[in-house]
């Protein structure tokens, strides 16, 4: 099932103790990293997101976040983000309208697919007020993360909703 807009909206107003400041300290800590896609269109929903994932112990990478990306995009931008999306341990597509519409959240998850393991790309598909669902067919070869029965974070294998893991355990 989806995760409603509405609660990665709501998500976003919870606050969480950052789980560590750089790659380098996550990674001494055993915390999972994420590249995170998505449309800059969509903050607040990423605020949500990053939230719900650090309740997780996830340590989130956000491109409009980092200081060191060029405020306009370059090819600079564009090597900064490969360079992301290889270091991170897991890469997250953030399935909504706009990032469905974006032009570069596709060449994102394109680039993800060719340089990471197919298990290590992960989408999160949206549902909005009236059940409409957002997550390409494309997006359905990737496993998906939403809430298991218990309502915690867990991701599923494409066309799987039982035998999930949970998102702590990854």
């Amino acid at each position: 099932m989806p995760i409603a807009i509405d609660a990665l909206r709501s998500a976003s107003t919870r606050m969480y103790k950052r789980a560590a400041t750089s790659l380098s300290e996550a990674r001494n800590y055993g915390i999972t990293t994420v590249f995170l896609c998505h449309s800059h269109k969509d903050s607040d929903l990423v605020g949500g997101l990053i939230t719900m994932l650090g309740e997780n112990g996830w340590r989130v990478y956000v491109d409009w976040r980092d200081n060191d990306m060029p405020s306009s995009p370059t090819k600079e931008t564009a090597e900064l983000i490969q360079g992301k999306i290889k270091a991170l341990d897991y890469f997250l597509f953030l399935a909504t309208p706009n990032s469905l519409s974006s032009r570069w959240c596709p060449w994102e998850i394109g680039y993800a697919d060719g340089n990471k393991e197919n298990s290590r790309i992960l989408v999160v598909p949206t549902t909005d007020q009236t059940g409409q669902w957002y997550g390409s067919e494309y997006l359905q070869l990737y496993r998906h993360m939403d809430f298991s029965t218990l309502g915690t974070l867990a991701v599923w294998y494409p066309g799987e909703t039982t035998n999930g893991v949970i998102a702590k355990n990854l």
